[in-house]
């Protein structure tokens, strides 16, 4: 939905809204979420800034909270840290400043926030274009009384510095009413309340209300179960309510239409409605979901496709005529996205939205493969949207099962109140999963799968399906539900038709595109294909939904509210709490590099009263554990003689390794847990950690010829890398098992097609990581694909880069020159040095196949450059381009 339509309506006729943005502002640690319009008024600009409803549907919705006037001394610069650029589909954060005054907004992802920007740099580039012609922003005055706070924009004409000053000084008194902060509004969590002082946003006192007054009644967005964290007594409410929830809330029924379509790249080329408007009544709300939608390197490597509005256009077009839809919430991730609307009706009732997406492919970071979500509560049901696209290819089952399992784990939503754990997905009501899951049907060859669907045989069929199977073996999609298939297999057809396909692969005909769903009072109306749209080699699927959702019944709610409150107050003394524990240490043995060890931490309460729980920091130390170590969740509630219970998971990664393979830290922690109001625990964590390759230097791994766990056992080695280290032999020209790996691929994966490009199995890689560490077996383990990325995951463990961090600064500099290049790499210590080019003379020589492999110079640069040469400081954009243009003179076939 564009919501420049509610801003517009708040206007007068001479201005004009012509582009507006929803973005999370970011002040001392804390994010609040605003509508952001640019407004023109006789080629005069200002940014209006507004409080809003999650749905910003029309003037009521929104409430003027500043107006900055687009002067010279304006200024949008780009603020996103390297690690946020090299995330793809990560959010954009900019700097608004006025000489010494600067606010810090986040902007979500997509064309639409970059549209903003070049707008907002557009009408400043105006004003500098004319310097003579000073803006007077006479036009403003009128506006003055429409916002909010105390004076906030005094008179229109200040400056931009003067005005964000009051707006952060106006900001810091709200803030300043919460002793412990914790009332902060985070993104996506803002409420709709009665508040005559904030309408459509609940003040700090109506949400203190909401737990602390026994006479409060809830308002019609029924979030009485999202209430911040304040303490014990808060908590303990919370609780009670949520037990108690049937006395107060009813089931009412909403119609869901989920859809899915993998789109092949292809931009829309037909009407979607006989596929999005294939129902009599209107659904109540749609959740549509795409998949390759775009295949270009452009929007794989620089996270941009103008595919995104053309297909949302389509969308919106093909919507059921019967109703109006209002836009909630989009996602993308490369070509995976996710739209939600809602008719227009149910908006005000919709909260807590969030987006989120995981990328699962190479090193599990790439967006070619993965999932978004979008979660939200609706009245008082919380659930979650998924679209997911897993791995391709017939015998890449595990993959796709490993795929939906690193979703599960790594998907995670914040909450309202930042203190609590992030909400995962099985931690919502309803839970619903769409997209191209891409199991295929194994074990028949293609003629006998064309039989059955001739003769319509789709149970048959079924029982070959793979998914089938994974699910009846509970490897994926435990508790999940998906509806009785019969319609055909919707991949794979030859583009524009109906026809099977007729390539020289000739693919079996598959379900890929799949739906299914988990929670209660979940009906199901259809499941279906729909033939009529040839854009794709797929066909899109449908689904409809009856949920049934929880609704508040404010009367019960307030009667229970008042019970439960009684009753804590006479259940309220000075009784101290006090937990018993399930175990007082914990030992993890033979820890290894990226490998997973978790044990269960119980605990009881045993005492008189609920508590609450915390790890807390130890004296002078800046977290609660060691960065190995994590306790989830780190803090909770206890009802009296109710348990949790906490996972202790030790994993080491590139950032913990290094100092554990030169043994200068060991896997020794004391976690404190803390009582409120009682006692704490100390509990010892011990370990043995298992030397590894991994997170150990170039110059340490050339000094030893045995295996590095053999070394580390038998003949004690200074792993430092100090020159006069024990070993008085030769050093190695390169790591043995650096060599290892690329020999292998050598051997056996010049010509294999997307090397590098499609992950591994994490199982193949503990293999992989074993052998290198121990020799045995003596050749490597696992796929092709396995032991690239294991290569990739070495480099990018190395604690100095192959392109030592004092060498990169002369990178960028030499970039544009290959003489220069190669004149830098020349001055590199020799083992470094060696390495370089031993990589880019294999790499030169994956490319003499690129014809099979499908790789180029463009995909290598990108993929290695931001391995071989690391910033030591943050990096830019325009750094990370000079790296890999500064890489690509070594990839030409000309190169030595």
């Amino acid at each position: 939905m564009d919501q420049s339509v509610a801003i517009q309506e708040t206007l007068e006729r001479e201005e004009n809204c012509i582009i507006a943005v929803q973005c999370d502002v970011l002040f001392d640690n804390v994010t609040e979420s605003r509508l952001l319009g640019l407004v023109e008024s006789t080629k005069e600009h200002a940014i209006f800034i507004y409080t809003h409803r999650r749905m910003a549907i029309t003037a009521d919705d929104v409430s003027l909270e500043d107006i900055i006037p687009i002067s010279l001394d304006f200024a949008v610069v780009e603020v996103s840290s390297p690690e946020e650029l090299a995330v793809v589909g990560a959010d954009t954060r900019v700097r608004v400043s006025h000489q010494e005054e600067a606010l810090e907004l986040r902007l979500p992802f997509g064309s639409h926030s970059r549209l903003f920007l070049s707008e907002v740099n557009r009408a400043w580039s105006d004003v500098c274009k004319s310097p003579s012609q000073v803006p007077k922003f006479e036009w403003i005055n009128k506006y003055h009384k429409a916002t909010r706070g105390q004076g906030v924009v005094k008179q229109a004409l200040a400056p931009l510095g003067a005005t964000l000053s009051k707006l952060n000084q106006h900001r810091k008194t709200e803030k300043s009413s919460d002793k412990k902060g914790s009332l902060e509004r985070e993104k996506g969590s803002n409420r709709v309340c009665s508040s005559p002082e904030s309408p459509g946003i609940c003040s700090r006192e109506d949400r203190d209300d909401l737990v602390r007054s026994s006479s409060h009644t809830p308002s019609n967005k029924a979030q009485i179960l999202a209430m911040p964290q304040f303490n014990l007594r808060d908590n303990l409410i919370r609780c009670e309510l949520l037990k108690n929830e049937d006395l107060y809330t009813y089931l009412e029924h909403f119609s869901f239409f989920l859809g899915t379509y993998n789109v092949n790249g292809q931009t829309p080329k037909e009407s979607l409605h006989p596929w999005l408007s294939c129902t009599l009544e209107p659904p109540d709300m749609y959740c549509v979901g795409f998949q390759e939608l775009d295949l270009s390197k452009e929007a794989f490597f620089f996270n941009d496709t103008p595919k995104e509005l053309e297909w949302t256009k389509a969308v919106s077009k093909a919507l059921h005529p019967d109703a109006k839809y209002a836009l909630v919430k989009l996602v993308r991730l490369v070509g995976i996205m996710l739209i939600f609307f809602v008719k227009k009706e149910h908006a005000e009732f919709i909260s807590d939205v969030e987006a989120e997406t995981v990328g699962t492919g190479i090193m599990g970071r790439m967006g070619n493969k993965g999932a978004v979500a979008v979660r939200f509560r609706f009245h008082n049901s919380d659930i979650c949207v998924v679209n997911s696209h897993l791995a391709a290819h017939i015998e890449e089952y595990e993959r796709r099962n490993q795929d939906y399992k690193d979703i599960c784990s790594r998907l995670q939503f914040r909450q309202l109140d930042p203190t609590q754990p992030p909400l995962t997905i099985t931690k919502h009501d309803v839970v619903l999963w769409i997209g191209d899951l891409n199991y295929r049907i194994s074990d028949l060859d293609v003629d006998n799968v064309k039989e059955l669907i001739s003769k319509k045989d789709f149970e048959k069929l079924h029982n070959y399906d793979q998914l089938k199977r994974q699910i009846d073996e509970e490897a994926v999609f435990v508790g999940f539900v998906e509806g009785e298939i019969d319609f055909q297999p919707t991949y794979k057809y030859d583009t524009g038709s109906d026809k099977w396909d007729t390539s020289e692969k000739c693919r079996v005909p598959a379900w890929c595109d799949r739906i299914l769903w988990r929670g209660k009072n979940i009906k199901q109306q259809h499941y279906q294909s729909h033939m009529a749209l040839r854009t794709s080699d797929h066909k899109p699927v449908s689904s409809l939904l009856v949920v049934g959702i929880k609704r508040v019944n404010g009367e019960a709610y307030k009667k229970t509210f008042e019970e439960i409150v009684r009753n804590i107050d006479k259940m309220e003394n000075e009784c101290i709490p006090s937990v018993t524990l399930s175990k007082r240490e914990f030992h993890f043995k033979d820890v290894k590099f990226m490998q997973h060890q978790a044990e269960t931490l119980s605990l009881f309460n045993d005492g008189q009263v609920p508590c609450q729980f915390e790890f807390i920091q130890k004296p002078n130390e800046p977290t609660y554990c060691k960065p190995w170590l994590t306790a989830n969740p780190p803090k909770g509630f206890i009802a009296q003689g109710g348990s949790v219970d906490i996972e202790l998971e030790v994993f080491v990664n590139r950032s913990t390794a290094p100092e554990l393979n030169s043994g200068k830290q060991q896997i020794e922690d004391i976690l404190v847990l803390h009582l409120e109001r009682g006692k704490d625990y100390f509990i010892p964590v011990t370990g043995n950690y298992l030397p590894s390759c991994y997170g150990t230097s170039i110059h340490s791994l050339c000094q030893f010829r045995e295996p590095i766990q053999d070394m580390t056992l038998h003949e004690p080695v200074e792993m430092s890398g100090d020159e006069n280290a024990a070993n008085t032999e030769k050093p190695l020209d390169i790591p043995k098992e650096l060599w290892m790996m690329v020999d292998h691929l050598f051997r056996n994966a010049i010509k294999q097609e997307d090397i590098f490009q499609q992950p591994g199995l994490r199982s193949e890689f503990a293999e992989i990581r074993d052998c290198l560490d121990t020799g045995m077996p003596d050749s490597l383990p696992g796929s092709n694909h396995s032991v690239a990325e294991a290569l990739l995951l070495f480099l990018d463990a190395l604690p100095e880069p192959v392109v030592p961090y004092s060498f990169y600064q002369q990178c960028l500099e030499s970039c544009s020159s290959a003489s220069q290049c190669e004149k830098v790499i020349s001055m590199l210590p020799q083992c470094h040095q060696n390495v370089f080019n031993y990589l880019a003379a294999f790499l030169r020589e994956l490319l003499k196949n690129s014809a099979t492999n499908r790789l180029d110079v463009n995909i290598l640069a990108t993929i290695f450059a931001s391995l071989l040469l690391r910033s030591p400081t943050k990096q830019d954009l325009a750094e990370k381009r000079k790296t890999q243009e500064f890489f690509q003179h070594f990839l030409t076939q000309g190169s030595s």
